[in-house]
């Protein structure tokens, strides 16, 4: 039997560190790679994640909601609109759009008027071309009564609120008491009608503005963590309990 020699030895250990660096590490880091590259794909192009700051969307979403935004469905053009083609925005569609006064800044509301309706407010009660509009998805916290926000657009007292350019251009627009929704434009409300500043405020966005419809809460802070009295629990209990509060937060957006 030939007794292998000590250059022979000494290469053995290189090889083996190449079969580590080529089986192992070289085929997590390729997987690690198409991963990033498949996540920043999504980001780009399909969805977005965000999170809500505040109060103005309540009971649909919730301060401490995170949600999941499909920018391909309003994109007004696209890399896939060939094959996911971009719909139209509809009437109380929940929307994503760079806030008018300040594009940097992203809000979520619903869209309560398109491009040619008449619009105004009685009593904190959307009116649509002179017929009342159904919303079964509206909150009306308890609040002062306050004449612009509830007989919109009410031009007898402003509000501080209000952006002073929009508060100028309701002077010029309003029209037996109502607005027009201008072409390519759209009116938006929070659901949360007595605690939200919105269309009402700073006025119509623009359908370029509009870049993705909110479709899934995938994670919440807005539940406080469970109480479990004296007895420490199990961390199998803590897990077991996390894991129902997550699931219970998801949520499918309509």
């Amino acid at each position: 039997m030939t007794q292998p020699t000590p250059t022979q030895l000494a290469a053995e250990p290189p090889s083996q560190l190449h079969a580590i660096l080529h089986d192992g590490l070289l085929v997590h880091l390729q997987a690690l790679l198409e991963i990033v590259v498949i996540a920043t794909f999504a980001a780009t192009f399909i969805v977005q994640p965000f999170r809500i700051p505040s109060a103005s969307m309540r009971p649909t979403l919730r301060i401490g909601d995170f949600l999941l935004g499909d920018k391909q469905c309003f994109s007004p053009s696209g890399l896939l609109d060939r094959i996911l083609p971009p719909t139209a925005v509809h009437r109380g569609d929940l929307v994503v759009f760079h806030y008018p006064i300040d594009p940097a800044k992203y809000l979520v509301k619903r869209v309560i008027g398109l491009p040619g309706d008449r619009l105004r407010l009685l009593d904190g009660r959307v009116y649509l071309n002179g017929n009342p509009l159904a919303e079964p998805y509206t909150l009306y916290a308890p609040a002062a009564p306050d004449t612009f926000r509830d007989d919109f657009p009410s031009l007898r007292s402003t509000d501080p609120n209000v952006d002073p350019d929009w508060w100028a251009q309701l002077r010029r627009t309003v029209t037996e008491g109502q607005i027009t929704v201008p072409a390519n434009h759209y009116f938006v409300m929070g659901d949360n009608r007595n605690d939200s500043e919105d269309s009402r405020y700073w006025g119509f966005v623009p359908r370029d503005a509009i870049i993705a419809r909110p479709f899934i809460v995938y994670f919440s802070i807005a539940n406080p963590p469970a109480i479990y009295g004296k007895r420490k629990p199990s961390v199998f209990t803590r897990l077991r309990s996390n894991l129902f509060a997550e699931i219970h937060n998801i949520r499918i957006l309509r």
